[in-house]
């Protein structure tokens, strides 16, 4: 199983949030390459990037630390957070990114999320698929839709999509643990690769993942707040 680090963007400084909710923004670390350096320093190989201002003004923002990033790192970038169009994606692979992450357009204009996934193949585009009691969630997570996570999943897999990042809104930030029975639901459900999102607390957390048969773990508040090391992760690594 790969262990994803994550940074989450907001006006150029890595942040995490609680549940999504800006108002919760916490920094730290006004460096994003800084923290980038520090992940592939310890053996770390891939990196989750989010441009929350992006996921909130629906177009790519913060492309310039994904370039960063990209071109004074090894990092493997998937890279996600208002991707709305071809210009967009053009920019954030321009930029370096590996992959590109795109939820809310999955959702909402599906014929062109497909066309993506037809131009650049099912390895460089990821299915945001972040819910939020079940119902996928939206625009930064400002909007919840009717539609069920694990329908819309297996509505994609069925149209060639290979990897997922799956994101239990009620978890995400909360260092409560990790939703376990819906991952599972999902990949008795879907032949996809699924990277599991929200919720990790301990390393007992990852292992769990790795059992039940994600592909990757992303982990983000865990770290920042000291309960997983560097070197912890490196070890799992």
């Amino acid at each position: 199983m790969r262990i994803i680090p994550a940074i989450d963007i907001i006006e150029g400084k890595c942040v995490r949030l609680t549940k999504g909710n800006y108002s919760t923004q916490k920094t730290y670390n006004e460096n994003p390459l800084e923290v980038a350096k520090a992940f592939e320093d310890n053996g770390i190989t891939h990196l989750h990037l989010v441009d929350l201002d992006g996921a909130k003004s629906n177009k790519i923002v913060n492309y310039k630390i994904l370039e960063e990033i990209c071109s004074k790192t090894t990092l493997q970038v998937d890279f996600g957070g208002g991707l709305k169009t071809d210009g967009d994606l053009r920019i954030a692979f321009e930029s370096g990114a590996n992959q590109v992450t795109g939820g809310s357009i999955a959702l909402k204009a599906p014929q062109r999320f497909e066309k993506w996934v037809k131009q650049y193949g099912a390895k460089k585009i990821i299915l945001g698929a972040d819910c939020n009691n079940r119902k996928i969630a939206t625009s930064g997570w400002l909007e919840t839709s009717s539609t069920d996570v694990i329908e819309f999943i297996d509505a994609y897999s069925k149209k060639g999509i290979e990897y997922v990042i799956c994101t239990d809104i009620s978890k995400d930030g909360m260092l409560a643990g990790t939703s376990n029975a819906l991952y599972q639901e999902i990949l008795e459900t879907s032949k996809v690769k699924l990277i599991a999102s929200g919720g990790v607390s301990k390393m007992e957390d990852l292992i769990t993942l790795k059992e039940i048969g994600c592909e990757g773990a992303i982990v983000g508040k865990a770290f920042y707040e000291g309960r997983i090391s560097l070197k912890q992760l490196r070890e799992l690594c």
